[in-house]
């Protein structure tokens, strides 16, 4: 069959794509990064889209030729890749009347188990209304609302489990840790798209994927650090009012597994009929521990783990180290900037070089607080750093060897610098 996919790049989407090229169907996959998804997917055709703009006429170009449509695309809040109603509604609605007027009646579309009525947020009720709109059209469709999702590869709320199991001597556990999930594995959601677009699960359904058991957050993050092969560490209540709070702090910093949105959507409730989803897709869904016994971490496993937290916490330090800078120049850096100015021999210039390489730092801290300029604040932090460094030290060689290693000490930030640039990438 020929599939229009959507949404192939993020993690579940990617898994999707694969299972359907190894059961031999041919993908057409609609993304936004074209370059991305072309050195990823190979063998499939690639085509430009956007959710949040494309209208109905849009699609119909794209489903000729056409059997059947898979959405996977989706987002936590709104953010650099659009409105969640746009994302969620809009977007798929177009897809949606697209496909019925050109005659593609199967659709898979996946939502969440998490989008019910009360949970009162635009990410539920965005996936609500095009689940809804898609339940009242004259298609064959299948719509998949599953619980957590876990497999090798990580994204988002199972990366933070992965970050909060892995840390060293403590097990965070947010409220009592008895939040309930029925997670099922990457692997089994894939084989029930896959059932569903060759039409093994009958039509016209709506279904919950989920584990055969249901299992605490504080399950959950024990079997993970288990199987993350690290000792067993002291459980930390961690007070909700608290989440929640950190939840609004770090919301305009971007969108992640700790914004108001993902402690609501996990406070709701996740978990489903299991007996039910078996049935109609007659997939035999494997429970977490077997996962992890059939696969064992690796170490590349524990570095993801490690590194989670390390990444913010490498990025609040380059903050502070530029932002400090920047303040302290602008206020003591008087003299240093003369002296600067005169190993160029230009002493009149000591004023400008102290505001504006102060501002600069300046600058360059808020940068990093803006998720879409991070990665392009570190390549000029680390091209700054390394020409002060090159042009200081070439000005006054005695700086490398100066007891307080003025210059020295700039290696370690060309590092810390290129490993979170390094770090950057979510997907």
């Amino acid at each position: 069959m020929k599939i229009l996919l959507l949404g192939a790049t993020g993690f579940i989407g990617r898994r999707i794509a694969g299972r359907l090229t190894g059961a031999g169907h041919q993908l057409r996959l609609a993304v936004r990064n074209t370059a991305s998804a072309e050195r990823r997917f190979p063998a499939a055709e690639i085509i430009g889209c956007d959710l949040a703009r494309d209208t109905a006429g849009d699609w119909a170009a794209r489903l000729r030729g056409v059997d059947a449509v898979v959405n996977a695309a989706g987002l936590l809040d709104n953010g650099r890749a659009g409105s969640l109603t746009a994302v969620h509604r809009d977007g798929p609605l177009s897809l949606f009347e697209a496909c019925r007027d050109s005659g593609v009646s199967r659709v898979v579309h996946i939502s969440a188990i998490s989008a019910v009525a009360d949970a009162g947020t635009e990410y539920a009720d965005t996936k609500r209304a095009a689940d809804q709109a898609l339940s009242n059209m004259d298609l064959d469709w299948v719509i998949l609302k599953p619980s957590l999702v876990y497999g090798s590869g990580s994204f988002g709320g199972t990366s933070l489990i992965r970050g909060l199991a892995g840390l060293p001597g403590i097990l965070p556990l947010p409220g009592n840790g008895g939040f309930e999930f029925q997670p099922i594995h990457i692997d089994d959601l894939a084989e029930t798209v896959l059932r569903a677009v060759d039409g093994r699960i009958a039509p016209r359904a709506i279904l919950e994927p989920v584990g055969p058991e249901v299992r605490t957050l504080r399950e959950i993050l024990r079997d993970t650090r288990q199987w993350l092969d690290l000792p067993p560490a002291r459980t930390v209540p961690v007070d909700m009012r608290f989440i929640r709070l950190a939840g609004w702090v770090l919301r305009p910093f971007g969108s992640g597994p700790v914004s108001p949105t993902a402690v609501r959507q996990m406070e709701i409730g996740n978990t489903g009929d299991y007996d039910r989803f078996a049935r109609l897709s007659g997939i035999d869904a494997r429970s977490m521990k077997a996962a992890f016994a059939a696969k064992p971490s690796t170490v590349q496993d524990r570095w993801h783990a490690r590194v989670y937290f390390m990444r913010p916490a490498l990025r609040l330090s380059l903050v502070i180290l530029w932002l400090v800078s920047g303040i302290v120049g602008l206020l003591f850096g008087l003299d240093e900037a003369g002296r600067i100015a005169g190993m160029i021999g230009m002493p009149s210039l000591a004023v400008p070089i102290q505001y504006g390489f102060s501002l600069l730092d300046i600058v360059l801290a808020v940068g990093l607080l803006i998720p879409s300029a991070r990665r392009r604040t570190l390549v000029v932090q680390f091209a700054l750093v390394a020409l002060y460094t090159a042009g200081i030290g070439w000005l006054d060689p005695s700086l490398w060897t100066n007891l307080y290693g003025p210059l020295l000490k700039n290696i370690p930030i060309l590092a810390a610098i290129a490993t979170l640039w390094l770090l950057e990438e979510d997907k």
